[in-house]
């Protein structure tokens, strides 16, 4: 790369977070060879797995991956914003590991930066990796401030082009969000108290309040084998699925709007829930809810402590 290109091109750091899966790690970062974008660094945070990530890094032959390791399960939000301490970028692009990247995903995703002085994080087309032609977000719709609800445009859509259209959308997808150093200086970093789910929710409405946008980029593409951390259904994603919509109302929402949540909730939604995992007989699913609302009734909201920002390398 010319000495003029460096300067002028951002530094892309690219975060991601293995927990006790190295091969699907691997596959993803092995994805990441085809990038075409001049400039990016990797950055894996091994989240407490204890297992062999750091040989299979090494074996696999990637120059530009940094290995940091964390003794413990920081959970989404501890995880990233550890590799945030980590790393030099301009911009950061947290990345689910179980993803796979396309070759100009990193150059579609900076182009609205460029087009647009408000814009603060940039996501891109998400498509299932088992279902290559179906889409998993496309942007996401507002907020029903009376159930807690969101949900993602295009989901489970056959890609016909329908949602092509770049612009403006509510919330960044977890899986894949290109944040601008700005975003974490004025907006703070995400909320570690999620831990898991809910948290680029969260991040998103407070990216928002800062006044940032939050764009959809169609134009660049990855994805997703759904859900292979936790997997598709367990007692863990059911008590921070119950927990954590609880904990993004209360900090995002109040008056009677917040009101009118905690009657729908407590008197269908959740009755519902227990319902069905009752008849099912699910006691491991009964006591994820229970220990949900425990937590909740024993947590107050707080402001969000920003993560301490890495100076950038010169030259940036």
């Amino acid at each position: 790369m010319a000495e003029g290109e460096r300067i002028t091109t951002p530094l892309i750091s690219l975060i991601t977070i293995n927990y006790k899966q190295a091969q699907v790690t691997c596959d993803m970062l092995e994805s990441t060879k085809v990038l075409t974008y001049p400039r990016f660094e990797v950055i894996v945070v091994d989240n407490g797995s204890n297992d062999d990530i750091a040989d299979r890094i090494q074996q696999g032959n990637y120059p530009n991956v940094k290995l940091v390791v964390s003794p413990e399960n920081l959970g989404f939000s501890g995880g990233n914003n550890l590799g945030i301490r980590h790393a030099q970028g301009d911009y950061f692009f947290l990345l689910n590991n179980d993803t796979i990247v396309t070759p100009n995903l990193l150059d579609q995703l900076m182009i609205p930066f460029a087009q647009y002085p408000d814009v603060g994080v940039v996501c891109p087309k998400i498509r299932y990796h088992s279902q290559p032609n179906v889409i998993q977000y496309a942007g996401y719709r507002p907020l029903n401030i009376y159930k807690g609800q969101t949900w993602a445009i295009g989901l489970k859509e056959p890609d016909e082009g329908q949602h092509d259209q770049p612009g403006p959308t509510w919330f960044a997808h977890g899986a894949a969000m290109l944040v601008s150093r700005a975003v974490l200086e004025q907006a703070g970093s995400l909320d570690e108290s999620f831990f898991l789910y809910y948290e680029e929710l969260d991040w998103s409405a407070r990216i928002r309040k800062a006044g940032f946008q939050i764009y959809y980029q169609p134009d660049a593409l990855i994805y997703h084998r759904e859900s292979m951390s936790v997997g598709k259904a367990s007692a863990m994603k059911v008590y921070y699925h119950t927990r954590n919509r609880l904990w993004f109302m209360r900090r995002n929402v109040s008056g009677f709007p917040l009101l009118i949540f905690y009657l729908y909730y407590f008197c269908m939604a959740l009755p519902k829930a227990l319902v069905k995992y009752t008849v099912s007989w699910q006691p491991t699913y009964l006591k994820a809810v229970k220990d949900a609302i425990t937590w909740n009734l024993t947590h107050t909201t707080k402001p969000t402590a920003a993560v301490p920002m890495p100076v950038a390398m010169a030259g940036n």
